[in-house]
Order: structure tokens, then C-alpha cells, then sequence
């Protein structure tokens, strides 16, 4: 169980691309499994102490053990188990941010975690510098640091892909691709293989993994105005199409694939994804 949180702000000049800092203690005397969802964002995951186990269903072989490490964008649930003490911070970064701050096309991260030190040496010496600092507020500016160097040393993002990127985020996935892409004067196929390679996925996917992601985070709203119990049967209907689908069996369709469980499912207690979504 998690015996420490601390949630922190960056530095005003990160916080186009960066939301915010999560320092966390965690004790596990017995293992704790988690199931984490699929989402189009990068975690980063720089922690010391016992490491964790990340496992995809679908492919064990891109399993990571690893106490630091970089989960990049997927479009499939894995899970998670630890034993022990952690500690860490962990920086969750949208597509546009991560391929900024890391350097790299996030198509060599896609449904994949990797331990930092396999990464960027960077990002392992700076989990040693966190390590050894006394405190969460000293960890915090180190990162601010750190993270600031990053953005003078790297180049700024294809500016159509951004565009493409805010276009998929502000549609509500309602924006088509080759609608985007003729927007850009790009052909479909030509917006589709750089933005798989530069963000990870290919925008289609992008674009239903966003819409799972607010989906996912109006499910927790729901669960806590409906209490224990869990929201009723008889509203899946409306809720699947308010979060923008088809009807209740497309939202179910999404949800086993990019969480592994149903709505209903994961209404009830476990121990579900610790993503940001």
C-alpha cells in the first residue's frame, strides 16, 4: 500500500509539458498486483528500493524488472507486481512531451517498458540524484532542473505533428485522419507512419485511446457519486454515448481491450491501473 504521496507542480516554464510530479512510498509485504490500462501517454518511472515487475499478456518477452523505467504508449493493459519498499517519482508525459524531453521517436518505446539506463543515461543519473536527496521538495527542483536542461538540448517537435496531436486531443476523437491530414497537406498515409513513429501509435489509435482515457477518468467521477455500490446497469447505455460511442457494446469492446475488464468490472473493489487516465 502506498504510505507516502506527494504531488507537486513544476516549474512554471514545464508545465506546457509537464502536469505535475507524483513522489511516492510504498510498502508491499506481500505481492501487490496491479492492473495498469493502455493509454497514449509515456510514464516515467524513477524509483529506488524493490523494483517492479511489468508484464504485457500479450507478448511476457517485453516484460521489465526494473526499480526505474519508461513505460511508453500502449495499446493494450499490462500488469504489475511489486514486493517490498519503493520509492520514486513518477512523471506522467503526454506523447508530444515525451518525444521533446527524451530525444526519440516513441516508436522505440511503443507497448514496451525499458529500464532508464537502457534509454538515456541521463535519466539514470538522475534517479541517483534523486535517491540521494534529503528530501520530496529537493527531489522536486532537481527534476525542475533536469528537466529544463532537457528542453534547451532538444529540438522542438514537427510543428504538424503537434498540430495533428492537438487536433486528435480536442476533437474528442471525432476528428477523422485523412480530415487531419488534408488539413496539414499530407496524404493519410504519409501523416500515419510519422506520427507512429514520432508518438508512438498510429493516430487512429491515438485518437480511440484518448477517448478511452476520459471514458476511463469519468468512470472514477461516476464511481464516487455513486458510492460503493457502483453505478447502476440500466445507465451504461447513456454513458457509453455521452463518452463518445457507439452504444454500450462498442464501450465495452474498448474497455476490455485497453483495460482488460468491463465498466461494470471495474466498478467493483481490486486493485485496478495507477495510470493517470
Amino acid at each position: 500500500m502506498l504510505t507516502e504521496v506527494v504531488i507537486a507542480r513544476p516549474d512554471p516554464l514545464l508545465r506546457q509539458w509537464v502536469d505535475r510530479y507524483l513522489g511516492y512510498r510504498e510498502e508491499a509485504p506481500v505481492p501487490l498486483v496491479r492492473r495498469e490500462a493502455a493509454g497514449a501517454f509515456v510514464v516515467l518511472i524513477l524509483g529506488w528500493g524493490d523494483p517492479l515487475d511489468v508484464t504485457d499478456p500479450r507478448a511476457p518477452a517485453r516484460s521489465a524488472y526494473a526499480n526505474a523505467f519508461l513505460a511508453g504508449p500502449s495499446d493494450g493493459w499490462c500488469v504489475t507486481r511489486t514486493t517490498g519498499t519503493g520509492t520514486g517519482v513518477q512523471v506522467s508525459l503526454t506523447a508530444p512531451a515525451a518525444r521533446r524531453l527524451l530525444g526519440l521517436p516513441l516508436g522505440e518505446l511503443a507497448n514496451q517498458a525499458v529500464p532508464v539506463d537502457a534509454v538515456a543515461g541521463w535519466l539514470a543519473r538522475l534517479r541517483d540524484e534523486l535517491a540521494v536527496e534529503p528530501g520530496w521538495p529537493q527531489r522536486f527542483a532537481r527534476l525542475d532542473a533536469a528537466l529544463t536542461a532537457r528542453l534547451a538540448a532538444t529540438a522542438p517537435v514537427d510543428p504538424h505533428l503537434l498540430t495533428a496531436w492537438r487536433r486528435l486531443a480536442g476533437s474528442g476523437a471525432a476528428a477523422g485522419v485523412a480530415t487531419i491530414a488534408g488539413e496539414l497537406g499530407w496524404s493519410r498515409r504519409h501523416l500515419s507512419a510519422r506520427f507512429r513513429r514520432e508518438f508512438g501509435l498510429p493516430p487512429r489509435t491515438v485518437a480511440r485511446l484518448l477517448r478511452f482515457e476520459r471514458a476511463y477518468a469519468s468512470l472514477g467521477r461516476t464511481l464516487l457519486t455513486a458510492g460503493a455500490a457502483g453505478p447502476d446497469d440500466a445507465g451504461w447505455a447513456e454513458r457509453a454515448v455521452r463518452w463518445g460511442y457507439y452504444d454500450q457494446s462498442h464501450l465495452i469492446r474498448e474497455f476490455r481491450e485497453f483495460a482488460g475488464a468491463t465498466p461494470a468490472a471495474l466498478a467493483g473493489p481490486g486493485s485496478h491501473s495507477s495510470n493517470p487516465a
